[in-house]
């Protein structure tokens, strides 16, 4: 196998090898970022290697995962990496396109890190363009999957770059989804911002003010970890 075949975290391994997108360290900030308190049932769309499926489920030990993922070498991997984990006995996986996707439920907390380019130019590599472009699955597509599938009191927690995140909060506000916290994913201070993670709710009920922060990976010499970022991730990445 591969260098990059496998990713080892403290409770649980990713294999990968399979997969078009491999770890990265946006998907894993969403996965320590996102809030799951109280969550009974969690949704992941777009499971990819069921990295945020198996956060998801170390962070909160009470919480049952439905994941769905459309791309068939993904689903089978992920499915293994569930199978060897401590967690897979409540994490189940779909193979679907959310579109398609019926549980007769609604959930608590609904995480994707979805396709993410909506115009870009697609690489020769088709397993690559179901992973990073959209047109799998758009943002009105994505907006109207949450307002079926996630509950009143529920939260949404999704990662963009940038600018497609500047556009998918202008397309969630025009379906009535309230923006509720915001983190702005940065290299370090000197680098401009690369990803945007964000949570919404769908009820202005229980929505709180904006919450809007910054996190810095690196400190300014691009090597040392910043101390946020190793707090953050200090119960996932054995280097910590």
């Amino acid at each position: 196998m591969a260098r990059n075949s496998t990713f080892q975290f403290k409770q649980f391994t990713i294999w990968q090898d399979k997969c078009a997108m491999k770890v990265c360290t946006d998907a894993c900030v969403l996965g320590a970022w996102a809030d799951l308190e109280n969550a009974g049932r969690v949704l992941d769309i777009g499971a990819g290697t069921g990295l945020l499926s198996l956060m998801s489920a170390q962070r909160n030990s009470n919480a049952l995962i439905d994941a769905v993922e459309i791309d068939a070498d993904a689903f089978g991997q992920a499915g293994e990496n569930v199978a060897k984990s401590p967690f897979h006995n409540r994490i189940k996986l779909y193979h679907t396109a959310i579109q398609e996707f019926d549980p007769h439920l609604q959930y608590d907390v609904i995480i994707s890190n979805p396709p993410f380019f909506q115009d870009d130019l697609k690489s020769p590599d088709k397993k690559k363009n179901l992973a990073h472009h959209a047109h799998s699955l758009d943002f009105e597509e994505l907006v109207v999957a949450i307002n079926r599938l996630l509950l009143p009191s529920g939260k949404f927690q999704v990662l963009f770059p940038v600018e497609e995140g500047t556009r998918f909060q202008q397309k969630a506000k025009t379906a009535g989804l309230i923006l509720n916290r915001k983190l702005t994913l940065c290299h370090h201070s000197g680098k401009n911002p690369f990803r945007l993670l964000m949570e919404f709710q769908k009820t202005e009920k229980y929505a709180a003010p904006v919450n809007e922060s910054v996190l810095y990976i690196y400190e300014n010499d691009g090597v040392t970890y910043h101390p946020s970022f190793r707090d953050l991730m200090k119960d996932f990445y054995l280097i910590f």
